[in-house]
């Protein structure tokens, strides 16, 4: 006989969960969601201004704010590329070792005024403080392209480069056919180009090219939507690196593009960058650090190239890095092909643009010391914005800045219109228009409190500003690739060099007085003046400002 079921008993025992009862096991789910992740926050995040900005996000757009920290909230790298980077340096800090070749030396060539600052990249990076080198500031395209392309040909063992974007147009392909020349005659090639920043390089047959050519290509931190699971999409390699040689270096805001063709459909003109050229006949010197840098970065991508570099560290007695070995799992990909099988790259015509800006050349300075500063999001710390932040507090006469994008926290504005206050000439000089939007509007929060503090703000009209320089008083110089904003200290993989030669400092202050001759001054009472309409807009951009 079956059982015979009550209606009414289950009802009964259904009426607990009613609707009402329902939506209020949802809102303490929602309420012990939301705590959980604040404390989360507050606990993981070291700077305010950013715990600030996602716990405004979390609250204000709940779902968008919980998704979007837990992809991008926190700077993971990746436990599998950690523990790669510490076994690549580690082989080489071996190696190094055996060969006697010290890296974290030489503050004892510096005044007493800038060894503590140095202290700061040595004791977080291991590279100490080199003297003895040849400099040459490269300020314009042409000659940027003119230099490096006769250093390849003249290159006789290596080529290391490392870089944000490639972009392969214009004056590019004169570099990749270099390369591909380099490789023929027997000349170790290597390229390492963000996989991000650099997808159409990688999307396109050129890449293919330099690989049956002999060139070794890398991508560096490749995305997927398994990758995103266990480190951030976001987190980009935004170094750029060449070394010809071991003793040839060059870095600073140039990635490998032609500013004819790139980017001219964004309105902002041409991106106007600089490198500097640095040799040395030193055992150690930038060149080698930058060596250091590129190898561990490209150690670190694979478990194969790891191998790879192991076992060249173990095979030969004397440099870091040499001929016929190498450090790639494309081994088995790569095809040598001979001069006739060479295919010339098709014309392309250049887009609209023209770059406003006309600098002398400058000339080589000699005996310039400087140490390289490499910083990566979970192992350097913020060493590179702790050393800006150290100087600028120790600034007695000048502070002169250039920088594509503005983005500071709380720390970095109130020292730079701390030391403006005190008496410092403090020259922030930026684009008058950038490529992204948003940064635009947070940046223009910042005017009002630095100009009100005596900073001057001087805007560049002759196109995308993209150097990134900082002169202190007239001896020291940082040069490379960081932007004054969070992205950049916090979670970009980044180089930058301390100059401690005044001469060598005056040419990099001369190349910003050149800049300021196409820049218009922002005086106060006009930016008061702006409607407040404008003054709000930009304030809330402003609050989520670390997260740019």
């Amino acid at each position: 006989m079956e059982p015979i079921i009550d209606p009414l008993a289950t009802q009964q025992t259904l009426a607990p969960w009613s609707w009402i009862d329902l939506a209020g096991l949802g809102l303490v789910l929602h309420i012990t969601l939301m705590v959980v992740m604040t404390l989360r926050i507050v606990t993981v995040q070291r700077n305010i201004g950013v715990s600030i900005a996602w716990i405004a996000m979390l609250y204000t757009l709940p779902l968008v704010g919980f998704i979007a920290y837990l992809l991008l909230g926190e700077p993971m790298i990746g436990r599998r590329y950690r523990q790669r980077v510490d076994q690549a340096q580690l082989l080489i800090n071996d190696m190094a070792a055996r060969e006697r070749l010290v890296f974290d030396q030489g503050q004892d060539l510096l005044s007493d005024h800038y060894r503590g600052v140095s202290s700061i990249g040595t004791r977080k990076t291991g590279f100490g403080v080199f003297a003895g080198h040849q400099m040459q500031l490269l300020t314009s395209p042409r000659a940027i392209f003119d230099q490096l392309i006769a250093d390849i040909h003249n290159a006789a063992h290596t080529i290391y480069m490392e870089f944000y974007i490639i972009y392969p147009r214009g004056q590019v392909l004169e570099v990749l056919q270099a390369l591909k020349s380099a490789a023929r005659r027997g000349v170790e090639c290597h390229i390492l180009a963000d996989s991000v920043g650099s997808l159409g390089f990688f999307n396109r047959k050129h890449q293919e090219a330099l690989e049956n050519a002999g060139v070794f290509v890398y991508q560096s931190l490749p995305v997927g939507l398994l990758k995103t699971l266990f480190k951030r999409s976001d987190l980009r390699n935004h170094r750029k690196i060449i070394v010809i040689d071991e003793y040839i270096g060059y870095t600073g805001s140039f990635n490998l593009v032609d500013p004819n063709y790139f980017k001219q459909d964004k309105n902002v003109g041409q991106w106007i960058d600089v490198m500097i050229r640095s040799t040395s006949v030193q055992p150690i010197s930038i060149a080698t650090a930058m060596s250091k840098v590129v190898v561990t970065d490209i150690g670190a991508e694979s478990q194969d190239n790891l191998y790879e570099l192991d076992k060249r560290v173990n095979n030969y007695t004397r440099k870091l890095y040499v001929m016929h070995p190498t450090i790639n799992d494309l081994n088995s990909r790569v095809q040598l092909l001979d001069e006739q099988g060479h295919t010339q790259e098709s014309a392309v015509q250049p887009l609209a643009g023209t770059n406003l800006i006309d600098i002398a050349p400058m000339p080589i300075v000699n005996n310039v010391i400087a140490q390289l500063i490499p910083s990566a999001p979970q192992l350097t710390g913020h060493v590179i914005y702790n050393t800006l932040v150290t100087v600028i507090h120790r600034a007695n006469t000048r502070i002169q800045i250039t920088t594509p994008y503005f983005v500071p926290d709380e720390a970095l504005s109130g020292a730079l219109t701390t030391a403006a206050r005190r008496g410092v000439d403090v020259t922030l000089i930026v684009p008058k228009k950038v490529d992204s939007f948003l940064v635009q509007h947070a940046s223009q929060a910042y005017y009002q409190e630095l100009l009100e503090a005596g900073v001057k703000i001087a805007r560049f009209e002759g196109g995308l500003l993209h150097t990134k320089t900082v002169v202190i008083d007239d001896d020291y110089c940082l040069f490379g690739t960081v932007n004054i904003d969070m992205r950049s200290f916090y979670l970009n993989m980044e180089v930058t060099l301390a100059i401690y030669t005044p001469e060598m400092v005056a040419q990099v202050l001369s190349c910003q007085n050149a800049y300021l001759e196409n820049c218009e001054f922002l005086e106060l009472h006009y930016w008061q003046q702006r409607p407040r309409s404008k003054s709000l807009f930009d304030n809330v951009i402003r609050l989520f400002s670390p997260l740019l």
